[in-house]
């Protein structure tokens, strides 16, 4: 089965590493162009390009998916299946009607939840308690297309953005190889989405980050994690602003103005919110390394009774 690839970051790079070790038919990697990259604008390669030329794989770089040069490019290669993980770009109708199995999907959420850019955020964010990885036959739709397969498994209140991203390099990349064997045997399920159940998860900005005290504890502790790595929450102290990397929910509660520390100490800062006290273990001040509260205070001061904003 001839497969073209389409991805473009991280996570799209261990579906393709996947489909080299286990020496499936990859005849074709389609990425986004090469963008600058930190200070020095140094045009910088997407992850799945540099593993696609360190494997041989020709690679294709086109600005728009419906360009209609790369639509006859897609002709010529010819492929039995297209392959799309986190590409960046809606498909047309033209190219998802190229392949003679269709094109497929691989979505890090349980469909028809969590449609869109971002779901491995808002799935902690929102206070999920599981989650998974969906295998789709693609349509015109955004992540409408009917399922294949789904893999369903728990999250712990500590999980990072981080750290599920990387889980679901691992798991979304295993349902991959399944969901093409299954397809080359003729005999994978197709079911359609439940479009009433459906939840978006929209792209992330910087904004989203800001904590916001007058919300309950457990709300800031998922956010806090939903927005680790990126784009990082973070709130103001001292008119400095003050990225926060790790809390945790007390059961104390406090009687202070919501965004009040209430306490400093070496296991962190002790924050009141509309319900219980909130832990901050991990902070990161302006040009500064992320450090614990802990090691911070050996050389700095955080004052109590000040309000965060």
């Amino acid at each position: 089965m001839k497969i073209l690839f389409m991805g473009t970051p991280e996570i799209a790079e261990g579906c393709l590493q996947e489909l080299i070790d286990e020496k499936l038919n990859v005849v074709g990697v389609v990425t986004q162009p090469d963008k600058p990259q930190n200070r020095g604008k140094k045009l910088g390669m997407p992850p799945v390009k540099e593993l696609a030329q360190k494997h041989n794989i020709k690679v294709y770089q086109p600005k728009k998916a419906k360009d209609t040069e790369f639509i006859e490019i897609v002709k010529n290669i010819n492929p039995d299946i297209i392959v799309v993980v986190a590409f960046g770009q809606i498909l047309p109708k033209e190219l998802l009607d190229i392949p003679k199995f269709g094109c497929i999907n691989v979505h890090v959420s349980l469909l028809p939840k969590y449609r869109g850019a971002a779901p491995i955020n808002w799935v902690i964010i929102n206070g999920e308690e599981k989650t998974g990885v969906t295998t789709m036959y693609m349509d015109e739709g955004l992540d409408t297309g009917d399922i294949i397969l789904t893999e369903e498994f728990d999250l712990d209140d500590n999980i990072t953005a981080g750290e599920l991203h990387d889980k679901m390099k691992v798991v979304g990349a295993k349902l991959l190889v399944k969901t093409l064997d299954l397809i080359e045997k003729g005999i994978a399920p197709r079911t359609k989405q439940n479009h009433k159940e459906h939840t978006y998860a929209p792209i992330m900005n910087k904004s989203l980050g800001k904590i916001n005290w007058n919300k309950p504890a457990k709300e800031i502790h998922n956010l806090v994690r939903g927005v680790n790595p990126w784009p990082s929450a973070y709130t103001i102290y001292n008119e400095n602003t003050m990225k926060v990397w790790k809390t945790n929910v007390l059961n104390e509660k406090s009687n202070k103005k919501a965004g009040t520390i209430i306490d400093v100490n070496k296991e962190g800062i002790k924050v009141a919110t509309l319900d219980n006290v909130l832990l901050i273990e991990e902070i990161q001040m302006p040009n500064k390394k992320r450090i614990l509260v802990s090691e911070y205070l050996k050389g700095n001061k955080i004052e109590k009774d000040i309000l965060f904003s």
